[in-house]
C-alpha cells in the first residue's frame, strides 16, 4: 500500500524541496554580490539586503491570495507550473543583474512566484481527507526543511565559481521542475469545486472570509493563532546569528552546525513523528503539545548560558515544529473544498506579514536587550508570542465542524 493517497503529492512535495533549494542556494553567495553591485561595504550591504527581504515579503503578501484563487479557478496545475517557469526566468536575470536595481525588481518577481506554497498546499488539501490533512502538512515541511538544508550547503560548495554561478543553478532547477510538472503532475481539483475568479476574494481579507462567515465552523481565533506563532518562530532566521555570537561568541562555523542541528531536528520531527502524534491526539492537542514545547524552548533560550545547552534543550523545541501542520490542517477543515487555495494563499499572505514585523521585532528587542546585559531579549519576547497562540488554541478553540458551501 502506497504511502501517500496521490500521486500528486510526491511531485508536489518534490517541487517544494527543489523550490526552496533555489532560494537557499543563493543566500551564501547574496552579500557579495551586493558589495560587488552596490559597491559598499557589508555593513551596508546588510541594510540592502533587509529592504530587499522586505520586498520579497510584501510581493508574497500581494501575490498569495491571487495565486491562491487563481488556483482555485483554473486548477493547480497552471499555477504550479506558471510559478515555476516565472522562477526559472527570474534567477536567470538575477544572474546577469548589471546593477542592484534589477536585484531588487528579481527579488520582487521572486517573491510573487515564491507564493506557489499556496497552491502546493492546496494540492495536499484536494487529495487528503479532513482528517489527514495535518499529516501532508507535516510533509510538507519535511520537504521545506530538507531544501532549507540543502540549498544554502549547495551555495556555498559552488560560490568559489563566482557569486552568479548560485543563480543559475537556480533557475536550471526551477525549469526541470516545471518541465516535471507538465509530464507528471495531474490536476487535482474536481471541476465541481472550481469556483470564479473575484477581485475581491484575491485578498488576504477574502481569503479569510469563510472563517469568519455564519456557515463555517466559527474558527476566527485560529488566524489570531497562527500569527502570533509566526511572529515569535521570526526570531530564528533574523536574530539566531546575532544572539549566537553576543551570547556565545560562536564564529559562523559553529552557527552553521546549530543551524543544520535545528534543521535536522526538524525534518525529523516532521517525517517520524508528526504522522503518529495527529493520529494518537488529533489536530488540536498536536498543535498545543507544539506550541508549549515552542514556548518552553524560547524561555528557555532566554536564559540559557551555555552553547551546549542550546543543542541539548532543542532536542525538545524540535517538537514546536508540530504546531505547523496541526493549525493548517485545523485551518484547511474550515473551509468547503471550493476555497482551499483562497485559504492556503491567505496564510502564505499573512506569513509575509509576519516576515516583515517579526524580524524588526526581534532584533530590536535583542539591541535593547543587548545593551542592558539580557541578550536573551529576543527569545523572551518570542516566547510571549507563542504563549498567547497557545492560549488562544487551548481555550478560545470552538469544537470544529464539517465545513459547508460558502457564499460570498
Amino acid at each position: 500500500m502506497t504511502r501517500f493517497p496521490h500521486r500528486a503529492v510526491p511531485i508536489v512535495l518534490a517541487a517544494i524541496v527543489i523550490d526552496v533549494i533555489g532560494f537557499g542556494i543563493i543566500m551564501p553567495v547574496l552579500p557579495r554580490l551586493i558589495t560587488d553591485l552596490g559597491r559598499v561595504d557589508l555593513t551596508a550591504a546588510t541594510r540592502i539586503a533587509g529592504w530587499m527581504l522586505v520586498l520579497f515579503a510584501a510581493a508574497q503578501f500581494f501575490a498569495g491570495p491571487v495565486l491562491g484563487s487563481l488556483g482555485d479557478r483554473f486548477g493547480r496545475r497552471p499555477v504550479l507550473i506558471a510559478s515555476m517557469l516565472a522562477f526559472a526566468v527570474d534567477y536567470a536575470l538575477m544572474a546577469a543583474a548589471p546593477t542592484l536595481a534589477w536585484l531588487f525588481v528579481g527579488r520582487a518577481i521572486a517573491g510573487a512566484a515564491g507564493a506557489v506554497f499556496g497552491p502546493a498546499g492546496a494540492v495536499l488539501a484536494d487529495v487528503s481527507p479532513p482528517e489527514k490533512r495535518g499529516e501532508m502538512f507535516g510533509l510538507m515541511g519535511a520537504a521545506f526543511g530538507v531544501g532549507f538544508i540543502i540549498g544554502p550547503a549547495l551555495g556555498g560548495l559552488v560560490a568559489d565559481l563566482g557569486p552568479r554561478t548560485p543563480f543559475l543553478i537556480a533557475a536550471g532547477l526551477a525549469a526541470l521542475n516545471a518541465l516535471a510538472m507538465m509530464f507528471l503532475l495531474p490536476e487535482t481539483l474536481d471541476p465541481a469545486h472550481r469556483r470564479a475568479f473575484r477581485l475581491r476574494d484575491a485578498t488576504i481579507v477574502g481569503a479569510f472570509r469563510p472563517l469568519f462567515a455564519a456557515g463555517a465552523s466559527g474558527a476566527a481565533p485560529l488566524l489570531v493563532a497562527w500569527f502570533f506563532w509566526q511572529l515569535g518562530t521570526q526570531v530564528y532566521p533574523s536574530t539566531w546569528s546575532f544572539w549566537a555570537s553576543i551570547r556565545f561568541g560562536w564564529d559562523a562555523g559553529a552557527i552553521g552546525w546549530s543551524l543544520a542541528w535545528v534543521g535536522l531536528l526538524n525534518v525529523a520531527v516532521q517525517l517520524f513523528l508528526t504522522r503518529r502524534v495527529l493520529r494518537r491526539t488529533g489536530e488540536r492537542r498536536a498543535a498545543v503539545i507544539g506550541l508549549f514545547a515552542s514556548t518552553a524552548t524560547f524561555t528557555a533560550f532566554a536564559v540559557v548560558t551555555q552553547g551546549w545547552q542550546v543543542y541539548a534543550f532543542y532536542l525538545f523545541g524540535c517538537v514546536g515544529a508540530l504546531a505547523y501542520p496541526a493549525l493548517n490542517g485545523l485551518m484547511s477543515r474550515s473551509v468547503d473544498a471550493t476555497r482551499q487555495g483562497a485559504l492556503q494563499g491567505g496564510i502564505g499572505a499573512m506569513n509575509s506579514v509576519a516576515q516583515m514585523a517579526g524580524p524588526l521585532l526581534a532584533t530590536q528587542a535583542l539591541a535593547a536587550g543587548s545593551a542592558r546585559g539580557f541578550p536573551g531579549s529576543a527569545f523572551a519576547l518570542a516566547a510571549l508570542l507563542t504563549a498567547g497562540a497557545l492560549l488562544v488554541v487551548a481555550f478560545c478553540l470552538p469544537a470544529l465542524r464539517s465545513p459547508g458551501p460558502v457564499d460570498g
